[in-house]
């Protein structure tokens, strides 16, 4: 693949990245233009509304007085002239003189002649406007006689409906003559006026989208500018987050937002400040660590040397019976105490060196099988841990390191849950996986999350034991370095399980020239420190 088609494929997956961030529904973008389309639609969708109402009322209604209006003129003109029984002839006459006015619309005239018989005449003709088009309700209506009263001078009055006929709509009225003469009946198209109104629909349509389309710009256009320094803000709380505390916003004017990016600044320049106090503290205080520790080698490494000497005194007494019994329990306190603090210094030394980031690996082509029968072959442990693991798995570790690990879960597990131990080792992809299970009461549930904190102990009413807290706590990181880590958990069959994980290659490579190559003494008692078997300083469990 070219570069050019990778630079192609990236910048198509961030554009499209970025689409898809501003078409969520949980995008303040998306949102704001969605409120902004749906307050113009409905304010548009309601003027357009009323607008179109008004107007359509006011076309109608005009239109509808002015025909009715002519109507009635003619009629009280023309069809009032007419005799009481006049002839079909002059019915059609008639009819065609009204239909002629200024308004053009049709009319049909129904009388009776001196037979008594129903004659009509119809302004377009036989095949005009007839008495089947007239609405039977409009028709019952006309001929109805009402009473005459104060309210009411005549019997008969004039009445109208609209109708609609093959989609085109109408007007119909009808009324009689006063004082006897024949019924008229007026047909007028009401299409112009229609597609008036259709013509100013599909107009307040346009002026409705155009003005969703400017809302939806409008809106856009505030997001941007509303958004922008809500995202320069979410950007500077994710590069502050990141550890760059150093890390300020631009302030500009004096609204809401100024007065955020005011108290960001703010909450940043106390947090700077806190943390680098906080780091200067905890550097003064590996300092002091080391340093003690340090401090405490040289008295010690004679202190040491004595009680070796003490004890060899004891071994060759006791066998002559020569050493004095009174002073022979506070020898051995000595010994055995002068040695917890040599190894609690060891710790302490190792772990400001992980807290320093200067522990290094120094890595070797490492057969995992011998490796762990040295381990155990060195602390005497050989009768009570069952090893099941094939020889030819091959790693690059550190060994010295890989010991600490082994020294302190098996150590653990002896110490805790009781022998038989069970060591196993197993090849998982490019991992190389080593479980220490024991066959004692397991891990209380609340003292699991803890296992690998420093110092933590799962019995605090016995906050002195031979351990100090800090073996799983040492294991763990040395596994880290590593590129790996460890896992505890309790087996469905009983006992604790430890779980760990190391990359048969750790990347990036180590650096082989590491200062502290060989310095750090074994928190587990292996070789190189001069123990003499003695269990690891490994932390303690209920």
């Amino acid at each position: 693949m070219t570069k050019e088609h990778q630079g192609g494929t990236r910048g198509w997956a961030a554009a499209r990245k970025g689409v898809w961030s501003w078409l969520r529904f949980t995008s303040l973008r998306l949102r704001l233009v969605l409120v902004f389309g749906l307050v113009a639609l409905t304010a548009a969708v309601s003027a357009s509304g009323i607008a179109y109402w008004l107007n359509r009322e006011a076309v109608l209604t005009r239109t509808q007085d002015a025909v009715l209006r002519g109507f009635e003129q003619e009629m009280q003109n023309r069809a009032g002239a007419l005799p009481k029984h006049p002839t079909q002839d002059e019915l059609q006459h008639t009819a065609g003189q009204m239909a002629n006015s200024s308004q053009r619309f049709g009319v049909l005239l129904v009388a009776e002649n001196a037979d008594g018989e129903t004659v009509y005449g119809s302004s377009g003709g036989l095949g005009g406007f007839a008495l089947s088009d007239v609405p039977e309700s409009l028709r019952t209506a006309v001929n109805k006689e009402q009473k005459v009263t104060s309210a009411n001078e005549h019997p008969y009055h004039l009445y109208w409906q609209r109708i609609t006929d093959d989609g085109t709509p109408y007007l119909v009225a009808g009324t009689r003559v006063i004082g006897g003469g024949p019924t008229g009946y007026m047909l007028k198209s009401l299409e112009p006026e229609a597609k008036d109104l259709n013509s100013l629909a599909w107009s307040l349509g346009i002026a409705t989208a155009l003005a969703l389309l400017g809302s939806a710009l409008l809106a856009q256009a505030l997001a941007t500018t509303v958004l922008k320094p809500v995202h320069r803000l979410g950007v500077a709380a994710r590069r502050l987050g990141e550890g760059r505390l150093d890390t300020r916003l631009r302030v500009s004017g004096t609204d809401e937002l100024a007065d955020l990016s005011r108290t960001f600044n703010s909450a940043a320049e106390a947090l700077e400040k806190r943390v680098a106090d906080m780091a200067g503290r905890e550097q003064a205080s590996r300092r002091f660590v080391a340093d003690m520790s340090h401090e405490l080698r040289t008295p010690l490494t004679a202190i040491t040397a004595v009680t070796e000497v003490l004890e060899d005194e004891l071994e060759f007494e006791g066998e002559s019976g020569g050493f004095d019994p009174m002073i022979e329990p506070a020898v051995r306190l000595v010994v055995s105490e002068t040695r917890r603090l040599n190894d609690l210094v060891e710790n302490l030394m190792e772990v400001t060196r992980f807290d320093a980031g200067t522990a290094r690996l120094v890595l070797d082509d490492v057969d995992v099988a011998d490796q762990i029968t040295a381990c155990i072959d060195a602390r005497a442990w050989l009768d009570a841990v069952d090893l099941d693991a094939e020889r030819g798995i091959h790693a690059r570790l550190d060994p010295r390191r890989l010991d600490v690990i082994l020294a302190n879960l098996i150590g653990n597990a002896l110490k805790h849950g009781g022998s038989p131990v069970r060591v196993s080792v197993a090849r998982a992809d490019d991992e190389i996986v080593i479980r220490v299970r024991d066959h004692g009461p397991g891990i209380p549930e609340d003292v699991l999350p803890h296992v690998f904190d420093r110092f933590y102990k799962a019995s605090a009413s016995r906050p002195r034991s031979e351990g100090s807290g800090l073996g799983l706590s040492i294991a763990m990181e040395n596994a880290h370095i590593h590129g790996g880590g460890i896992t505890a958990e309790n087996s469905p069959e009983g006992g604790a399980v430890f779980t760990l994980r190391l990359p048969q290659d750790p990347s990036p490579p180590a650096d082989e020239d590491a200062e502290d190559a060989g310095t750090a003494e074994d928190p587990a008692g292996g070789p190189g420190n001069g123990s003499r078997g003695r269990d690891q300083d490994a932390k303690g469990r209920a």
